[in-house]
């Protein structure tokens, strides 16, 4: 299938049934912009309390938590940032400039921001990459880890090397690493899922102030590489307690990746999985995941 065709699809099946309505972006918080090195980080924050940083995905933005951050702000300072590349952040070039160690410390530039030793990590997609790998290299600074259909990356590299299924799942992430990729999306084809006329022209703004080069060099720098005869990495432990949320339409991170999730975390590991819900599981599942998420924070 052409990579035009695969992207079209994969958006698809990703979005369907998602809706975007809610509060506007100005009602949610208070914007502002944390240094990291020499990129700009755009974020909202909210509420008072021990602090909560909210990362999303692809193809997204800081805007993607509105559901979850009224309700979070009773009891909590709720952080949501654009991640480089995205909307008001910096958009610096090159590929290296995504890799993950770029995009974790960017997250601890975000907690150093805000005065805070430790925090809870929330991520979705690849903010969940990015908060899994927050969680294993910094424990001392990371208080409890929420993730949204995103797999333990031991999980995701063993099942891309022996599911057939997953890696045709996920030939879009390769067809996201040609190098004239970029050129084949526009910021109406990234939004056009979007459910809502003012809610997708939101979206297609915001997609005209990002880089399109820079959302597909998470994928270029990060994606994982299963066909070499090297052994898999080694990761530590997750010590800090982890909620997952898990919708099991998700087509393209499929459940098989969460089995064994229990022997890579050294704590107490929560696993809902809700089979109504697809990829976007915070909208798809909002009330839901929302209330399961505040209860699990607070009891």
């Amino acid at each position: 299938m052409p990579a035009r065709a695969i992207v079209i699809v994969l958006l698809i099946v990703l979005t369907s049934g998602v809706c975007f309505g809610g509060l506007y972006a100005e009602e949610l918080g208070t914007h502002g912009y944390v240094d990291s090195g020499d990129v700009k980080l755009h974020y909202v924050t909210a509420g008072k309390g021990p602090l909560v940083v909210m990362i999303h995905g692809f193809p997204d933005f800081w805007y993607t938590w509105r559901n979850q951050m009224p309700t979070l702000a009773k009891n909590f300072q709720v952080v949501a940032y654009d991640q480089r590349g995205y909307n008001k952040s910096g958009q610096p070039k090159g590929v290296d400039n995504y890799k993950t160690e770029k995009l974790v410390a960017d997250l601890i530039a975000v907690v150093d921001h805000f005065k805070q030793e430790k925090a809870i990590i929330v991520g979705h997609d690849w903010g969940g990459m990015v908060a899994w790998t927050f969680a294993m290299m910094h424990p001392e600074r990371t208080n409890r880890l929420i993730i949204l259909n995103l797999p333990h990356p031991q999980g995701l590299m063993r099942e891309l090397a022996n599911n057939p299924k997953q890696r045709q799942a996920s030939a879009y992430a390769r067809a996201f690493q040609e190098p004239d990729a970029a050129e084949k999306l526009t910021p109406e084809m990234l939004a056009f899922w979007v459910k809502g006329a003012e809610a997708r022209q939101k979206y297609v703004e915001m997609f005209r102030r990002s880089s399109i080069e820079g959302m597909l060099n998470y994928y270029k720098a990060n994606y994982p590489d299963v066909s070499s005869d090297d052994p898999a990495p080694e990761f530590p432990k997750v010590q800090c307690s982890v909620l997952m949320f898990h919708g099991l339409k998700d087509t393209a991170l499929l459940p098989g990746a969460l089995n064994g999730t229990w022997n890579w975390v050294a704590k107490d590991l929560t696993l809902i999985t809700i089979p109504h819900a697809g990829h976007f599981v915070q909208h798809d599942a909002k009330e839901l995941g929302t209330k399961k998420m505040v209860g699990w924070l607070v009891d």
